[in-house]
């Protein structure tokens, strides 16, 4: 027994000094990670890469109705897009968001080329602006995209891989400031001034005044109404050529009928002073269009949305065929593999009443309509 104690004794004493000592050791600290660091100071980065493919049966260089997906029979690095912001509730703050890829090219505001053949620039800052909020009212000044339409510049933002012939018929960005005033939850309103449509500097004197309103009168239906008037140049950004004011209209609906299925509808109205018309001579010129959505989600990784949308370029101040009416049809399916990642494939085909598409080798317009094929690779992150 005496031996027992003893062995136990001897073991207390070299077994509690390392016990002490580990308890006091102390501990290594936690390094944080850059994503806990950029959480505690409020800002946000966030991101995706829009990857794919286009094939048309017509020459687009020579004619097209699209804006983005131009390409006749090529693979393209579309767009990738980062922002970075900082937007408390209350104080000041901003957003930086800059798209990279062939997409840029045609972003970019006056006096930058913009346009494929231009050889411009594949980098564009799409917006940056400072912010400040205090209780309903924000307010920010710099550049920033427009209230127009259903569809975004961010390839993030669609259901769709192209776009609809109203997006281009709209601008994609405006500088100046503009303020927004939460009267309650389901009621906002909006009003600024600006350079005019894509002009980081303003090609004459004048300014644009912008107005909307954002209602949701019931949570399934959002309603988003905005028009904006202000002399510009044309044709549009060009110094020293003769100005006419502007006026446009849009209104934007979107309804979910059930949890699987939403429709969408868009009205656009602009006109132009002192444009070009046919016969001769200078007047006022009009387009007008209407596209309608369908999205519904077959399964929890499957949507499929489909686009239709008709175009009147009365005299032709948007695609130079005075008279012309367009349409399109689009019909696109997607699989959501995770929350960051879609795969997406759509079938498109635009027509017009009047022979405005290029077959290949020919050097006229000879052909009514178009047809295309895509598929996307959307990384969101």
């Amino acid at each position: 027994m005496r031996k027992v104690l003893l062995a136990f004794a001897v073991s207390a004493i070299f077994v509690a000094p390392a016990t002490v000592f580990a308890q006091a050791k102390p501990a290594t600290p936690a390094v944080p990670t850059l994503d806990k660091v950029l959480e505690a100071s409020g800002i946000s980065v966030s991101g995706y890469i829009d990857a794919g493919y286009n094939y048309s049966d017509k020459n687009q260089t020579a004619f097209t109705t699209r804006v983005f997906d131009v390409d006749n029979n090529s693979f393209a690095l579309h767009q990738f897009g980062l922002t970075v912001a900082k937007q408390p509730k209350e104080g000041f703050g901003g957003l930086v968001n800059v798209t990279i890829g062939r997409d840029a090219q045609i972003l970019h505001s006056f006096p930058e080329a913009a346009g494929p053949a231009s050889g411009s620039s594949t980098f564009d800052m799409t917006q940056g602006y400072a912010q400040y909020a205090t209780g309903p009212l924000t307010v920010i000044a710099g550049k920033y995209v427009t209230m127009h339409g259903t569809e975004v510049v961010a390839s993030s933002g669609n259901t769709n891989i192209s776009r609809s012939i109203l997006f281009g018929a709209e601008p994609f960005t405006h500088t100046g400031v503009r303020a927004t005033w939460a009267l309650n939850d389901k009621v906002s309103l909006m009003g600024g001034v600006n350079n005019g449509w894509d002009q980081l500097a303003d090609s004459n004197r004048l300014k644009t005044l912008e107005l909307g309103a954002t209602l949701n009168p019931m949570k399934p239906l959002a309603i988003v109404v905005s028009g904006m008037t202000g002399k510009e140049t044309v044709p549009q950004s060009t110094p020293g050529n003769p100005e006419g004011t502007r006026t446009s209209l849009n209104a934007v609906a979107s309804y979910q009928i059930i949890d699987p299925l939403s429709v969408g509808l868009e009205v656009l109205s602009v006109q132009q002073d002192n444009a070009p018309v046919s016969g001769g001579g200078t007047g006022q010129a009009k387009y007008n269009g209407v596209a309608g959505y369908v999205s519904y989600m077959f399964m929890p990784k499957l949507r499929g949305v489909l686009r239709l949308e008709n175009f009147d370029d009365k005299d032709g101040f948007r695609y130079g065929t005075a008279n012309a009416k367009y349409r399109e049809g689009t019909a696109t399916v997607a699989y959501l593999a995770s929350d960051s990642f879609e795969a997406r494939a759509e079938v498109r085909r635009d027509s017009s009443d009047k022979t405005v598409f290029f077959k290949y080798g020919s050097g006229t317009a000879d052909s009514k309509s178009m047809s295309s094929l895509a598929l996307q690779a959307l990384y969101k992150f």
